[in-house]
């Protein structure tokens, strides 16, 4: 939350104190939320920091000032916060700012509140405690103060409740019994697609050396992946996720815990493992499994290419950033100057990017255009475009595959002719395209991992 508003008068205290008095008396009738002050915390504390000492006459240029600061602090107790002692507080010179001095006003307190919305979804509510920061920052002396709000929130277990009704607490056992179920499953998944990566490497490690000694050479890298099925590895991952993730949401369902973040993290990526992983069962086919084949053909020259257009990108955000940060507000820092520059790349608010250059410098607003001109036409019409051609490539080369053949592989050549004794013995020598080896006989051989 970030806002301005003018300071251009001295030794005035009005503005200070009509805010505190509304913040100190009206927070339960202008609060939309169940929500008070902590009768038990140090309640409410301001403090502000200053110049030590210093006289300013700016009409004609006269500056004396002890640049050093100094800070002072005032505190509001709960019980005085409504009581005539506050008002006796918030009439001390404490209050008599002096601008020119004045660095900044700090104003924190700590405000409790319960929620009431997880009892419509049957669950016992939360209490929640907020840490609440407000800023007035005059560090620029420009005659406007920004004020900046910033709220941490605890949740805590509430001391004394009492919710009449039993559908409550059924409702939370049901749901810790459904979720230790499920913890029971992803472990029985895990255990079983473990065991099978064990065996898969310890198969490998056996077809290797019987390839040294039998054959008098190496097998090359993509012979020893097609051991490993990278499904399992997914199916592992997600299911370690779901595993710590379902512990934490029992723990939370028990109010023993607050760690929703992480939570929510570790649910939300296994789901989106698992629904990724059901494409596994659509390979089978060989119309569906095009996608899979495309992606895992293209992605090695995917990463390539992102790497070089990823240097001239970095090249653009900090040209950006260096250049046009004082005149625009989307390249004030650099992830703001990276998400605009992806926003432009992908035809999103192009407009907007022009028309928001600020025209107090001719120099700099001719070199936006040409900044942002060049950045569109190399991204749009040449890098995207090349990278579509990329898995285009991939795509008919798939394709013709699946027509033709796939190339075979020594791994597959050993499978089908591990019943011969003559397996091509001649070829003993190791060469970057052992992988992409094929016979015309096995034109109609389709892979599917």
């Amino acid at each position: 939350m970030k806002m301005t508003t003018a300071a251009v008068y001295t030794h005035n205290r009005m503005l200070m104190t009509a805010f505190f008095m509304l913040l100190i008396r009206q927070l339960k009738s202008i609060s939309l939320g169940t929500l008070g002050y902590d009768q038990e915390g140090s309640g409410l504390k301001v403090c502000k920091q200053q110049y030590k000492k210093g006289t300013m006459l700016p009409s004609n240029g006269t500056l004396n000032i002890d640049v050093s600061t100094e800070t002072e602090c005032i505190f509001f107790k709960p019980q005085e916060l409504a009581g005539k002692k506050a008002e006796l507080k918030l009439n001390s010179s404490f209050f008599n700012l002096e601008f020119y001095r004045l660095i900044q006003v700090e104003i924190s307190f700590t405000l409790k509140g319960i929620a009431l919305q997880t009892i419509h979804a049957r669950e016992l509510p939360d209490c929640f405690a907020f840490q609440n920061t407000i800023t007035f920052n005059n560090r620029a002396h420009s005659g406007k103060i920004k004020i900046y709000f910033d709220s941490d929130t605890d949740i805590q277990e509430c001391k004394d409740w009492h919710v009449f009704g039993s559908v409550l607490q059924k409702n939370t056992q049901y749901i810790l019994v459904f979720d230790g179920f499920v913890i029971l499953s992803c472990l029985a998944s895990l255990i079983l697609c473990t065991r099978s990566i064990i065996l898969a490497l310890r198969l490998q490690k056996r077809f290797v050396n019987f390839f040294l000694e039998k054959y008098k050479r190496r097998v090359c890298h993509a012979d020893r992946l097609e051991f490993i099925n990278g499904w399992y590895v997914l199916v592992i991952i997600s299911d370690v996720m779901t595993i710590i993730g379902s512990i934490l949401k029992m723990e939370i369902k028990a109010k023993n815990l607050t760690s929703y973040d992480v939570c929510s993290i570790l649910l939300g990526t296994s789901t989106l493992f698992v629904w990724v992983g059901v494409i596994r069962y659509l390979g089978y086919f060989q119309t569906y499994n095009v996608l899979i084949l495309t992606m895992q053909a293209s992605l090695p020259k995917v990463l390539r290419f992102c790497c070089c257009a990823g240097m001239i990108y970095l090249g653009y955000t900090f040209c950006g950033w260096i250049v046009l940060g004082p005149y625009h507000e989307k390249f004030e820092d650099l992830n703001t100057v990276a998400e605009c520059l992806f926003s432009l790349v992908n035809g999103d608010d192009m407009f907007a990017t022009f028309a928001q250059i600020q025209r107090k410098s001719t120099l700099v607003w001719l070199f936006s255009r040409l900044y942002l001109y060049s950045f569109i036409s190399l991204f749009i019409y040449m890098i995207l475009s090349l990278f579509i051609a990329l898995i285009t490539d991939s795509y008919d080369t798939i394709k013709k595959y699946q027509q033709s053949g796939f190339p075979v592989t020594d791994l597959h050549e050993f499978l089908r002719d591990r019943g011969n004794v003559c397996y091509r013995k001649e070829q003993t020598s190791m060469s970057f395209i052992c992988c992409c080896r094929r016979r015309q006989s096995d034109d109609n051989l389709i892979l599917i991992n």
